[in-house]
């Protein structure tokens, strides 16, 4: 056989095997392929304002608008893919398992330059393994599976540029290191490429002199400078600040060392994987805490002897994949450790390193112990790949919808307070108060201190006419987070139905004070008006003004309102309508004018008005609000839509918008759209607003 022919046959051999590893990966997630939404999925995808309005993509790229941390190439690729199929989860589905396909094949190519043995085994692993199942079958989980192909792609032009000296290979330096900007503007836990960069040196047994560090050094600068925005953002944006994230430097210790365990464990025996596993208590004074720590010590020393047999690639693998792990093992605070030390998807990438060792070890141990021991190899690999592909299978279907998925997390969690107020949210969200109840109530059961279900609790009670337990599940909501804005809205709703106006008042005055306010609480503010011994005097005083002054467009509308909160509508119509003839460029007169005339339901004055007061303000959100309010009453629910998108462009945060947005789409069929409204607007509801 010539040259030639083989190179062919090797040629052609490859592109069956990097097809085959990604038909299987396609195969074996089978179950995501038509899944849903999910949790966290409406903040990045179905609820994001950024991905429709007209200076979206500026904002991600140029803003603190983002709804989580500072993702800009991720929330990009959702722009991209809103614009081509909509809100279809299953073309996210489908980008996301493609990028881990071929995150796959790049694995085995990346092996395979490095000369590791059993490359495309490690390929197959890594494709396979269910803890990658989070990573892939959660479309928030994008920033993961696209920061490994940055990643990855970076480590194959570093391997090229650190190989023989040849010519052009500063151009794989430069593109090594756009690829690693590529890779920190999905997710920054990329900021751990410097230290691949040296391993790989290492490995090659490469010198590192002060040229090599001069050369890693700007991507150094680069991941310091992209974690140091990252920990300011989960610090003053995600708000990992408070008792919960109070914990000192020996106590992350221990979590760190526990944490390496379990991921080994998860990667040695993927069983009884959950969507959230439970958070352990850790303490200094508890002697079974530090076995973890002696663990790694042991595990470390034993790794440094056997480095004379087996060379550097032992150290290496697990070098990687502790460096890999080290932004997500509780040394830097994220908010997602409120739930949970440990989350499958940390270790996307840094499983890479134990699963490419066992590999080597097998294609190893296959080659050194003949023919027998290859096919024992080689049969007893492939069954492994069977049983992962099948448990990768198994663990895709628990992401179908978040109801499954939160059920499937009880099942392997029970005590998972987390999982207990999500599927009540649902619960409620479908009717089901009774069985919404149930779970909220499980849930401050097993967690006294979560705020955020006593406010949930409450809103049930309050459903069910429940209003005296309604109002001390609030008050616990409230005592232990007093910046829960909504927790003191819903309070003050249910307080003005026990005729306690002074305390419903007091608790407006906090949810004005944190900046909440949307049409519910304006509401309360007038009933609360309206029942005001005060009113009228009030009102006489400011007519009486008005007589000093008859040409005053404030007076005038300052009349109507108090008139218009005394439920006098039809009087203060008169100084309303007064109001914008004197002030006509004044868009709040047009918008008071407007909101009388819908109460009155004389619509189609009030939409005149409204808009006239867009015209004048188009960045008004309550008035975009309000008019789509006036427009679904008028039965336009497709004008109303437009107007609640652009209401929630501006304020994302409307509970209100989000609600009846739901219930427009409801009315257009776009089932799937307006349960991610309602979902979004149940979420803000159970949220603290920072």
């Amino acid at each position: 056989m010539t040259r030639t022919q083989k190179k062919n046959e090797n040629w052609m051999a490859d592109l069956f095997l990097g097809f085959f590893l990604v038909a299987i990966t396609i195969a074996v997630y089978q179950t995501v392929w038509h899944a849903g939404f999910i949790w966290d999925d409406d903040v990045y995808v179905t609820a994001n304002p950024l991905l429709t309005a007209p200076d979206g993509l500026k904002r991600i790229w140029l803003s603190l608008d983002s709804p989580s941390q500072y993702f800009p190439l991720v929330y990009t690729t959702f722009r991209l893919e809103h614009a081509l199929w909509g809100l279809s989860p299953a073309g996210y589905h489908w980008v996301n398992i493609s990028l881990h396909a071929t995150n796959a094949v790049l694995v085995w190519i990346l092996l395979r330059a490095l000369r590791i043995p059993g490359a495309w085994l490690a390929g197959a692993f890594f494709a396979l393994h269910p803890v990658q199942v989070e990573s892939v079958a959660w479309i928030t989980e994008r920033k993961n599976v696209l920061m490994a192909f940055f990643f990855l792609l970076s480590l194959l032009s570093w391997a090229r540029f650190i190989g023989k000296e040849q010519r052009g290979r500063w151009w794989f330096y430069t593109l090594a290191l756009f690829l690693y900007l590529l890779a920190l503007a999905s997710k920054t836990t990329a900021c751990t490429i410097p230290a691949a960069l040296l391993l790989l040196l290492w490995l090659k047994r490469k010198p590192i002199t002060l040229a090599r560090i001069a050369q890693v050094a700007p991507f150094v600068i680069f991941g310091i400078g992209m974690g140091l925005v990252s920990i300011w953002w989960e610090r003053h944006q995600q708000g990992t600040q408070g008792q919960v994230f109070a914990i000192g430097f020996g106590e992350r210790i221990l979590i760190a060392n526990r944490a390496l365990w379990f991921y080994l464990e998860k990667l040695a025996w993927p069983n009884e994987l959950s969507f959230s596993y439970p958070r352990w208590p850790v303490s200094l004074a508890n002697p079974i805490d530090y076995i973890w720590a002696g663990g790694t010590i042991a595990s470390a020393l034993l790794i440094w002897f056997l480095r004379r047999y087996a060379g550097r690639s032992v150290e290496v693998a697990f070098l990687f994949f502790v460096a890999t792990l080290s932004p997500m093992l509780g040394f830097i605070m994220l908010y997602t450790f409120r739930y949970s030390w440990t989350a499958d998807h940390y270790q996307y990438l840094a499983c890479l390193g134990p699963l490419a060792l066992a590999a080597a070890g097998l294609d190893l141990a296959s080659k050194k112990f003949g023919r027998i021991a290859t096919w024992t190899v080689t049969i007893g690999g492939a069954a492994l790949l069977f049983s992962l592909g099948a448990r990768t299978w198994r663990q895709g279907a628990i992401y179908a919808d978040e109801e499954t998925l939160w059920r499937a997390t009880l099942g392997t969690n029970p005590n998972s307070w987390l999982a207990h107020n999500n599927l009540g949210i649902l619960l409620a969200l479908s009717g089901r108060i009774d069985e919404s109840l149930s779970e909220y109530q499980r849930a401050v059961e097993l967690d006294p201190e979560y705020a955020e279900a006593h406010n949930n609790l409450a809103n049930t009670y309050a459903r069910l006419g429940r209003r005296d337990e309604a109002v001390s599940e609030y008050e616990k909501a409230i005592a232990l987070h007093p910046r829960l804005a909504q927790a003191h809205a819903n309070v003050a709703t249910v307080l003005l139905k026990l005729g306690r106006t002074d305390e419903a008042m007091g608790h407006l005055q906090q949810a004005l004070a944190l900046g909440l306010r949307d049409a519910a609480m304006e509401q309360s503010l007038g009933d609360i008006r309206a029942r005001s011994k005060e009113t009228q005097e009030t009102i006489e005083d400011k007519k009486r003004a008005l007589e000093t002054d008859p040409k005053n467009a404030d007076l005038q509308s300052r009349v109507g309102l108090a008139l218009a909160n005394a439920g006098e509508l039809a009087e203060a119509l008169a100084y309303l309508r007064s109001a914008t003839q004197l002030a006509p460029e004044d868009a709040e007169t047009h918008y008071n004018y407007a909101t009388a005339l819908s109460q009155l339901g004389r619509f189609t004055e009030a939409i005149t008005e409204y808009r006239a007061a867009l015209q004048i303000r188009p960045a008004y959100a309550a008035a975009h609000v309000n008019l789509a309010n006036t427009l679904l009453q008028s039965e336009r629910p497709e004008e109303a839509i437009e107007e609640y998108e652009r209401g929630l462009e501006l304020n994302p945060n409307s509970i209100v918008a989000h609600k009846n947005l739901a219930f427009a789409l409801r009315a257009l069929g776009r089932t799937s759209e307006a349960d991610a409204h309602a979902r979004r607007a149940a979420e803000i509801g159970a949220s603290p607003k920072q």
